[in-house]
């Protein structure tokens, strides 16, 4: 039988809302307007905004503002579309920024 691991899960920082499990973590390397950032590929206990266009560095995108349900803070988007092939995986996928996030284990 495999053992049980239990992974951390990250929180907003501002309130210690659930945001995000450890085994949701898809990628470390992105950066966001305070700085690095991570990529989930599922968020819960937030608020989606309406879509916008918006230029990244890869690229130009059809994202949503990712808000915490509990405080109001925007911890980052939600890659909604994307108009290159290269960068389809993102779709879905959520973008939190390492400032907003604490750690529970």
């Amino acid at each position: 039988m495999g053992e049980s691991k239990t992974l951390p899960t990250s929180l907003c920082r501002n309130c210690e809302n659930p945001l995000a499990l450890g085994e949701d973590l898809i990628s470390k390397k992105f950066v966001g307007a305070s700085g690095p950032a991570f990529m989930f590929s599922h968020a819960m206990n937030v608020v989606v905004g309406p879509k916008i266009g918006r230029k990244l560095l890869t690229g130009s995108y059809v994202v949503a503002d990712v808000m915490c349900s509990k405080c109001g803070e925007k911890l980052g988007w939600k890659y909604v579309e994307t108009f290159n092939l290269k960068q389809w995986y993102k779709e879905g996928m959520f973008v939190i920024e390492k400032l907003k996030l604490a750690k529970k284990y």
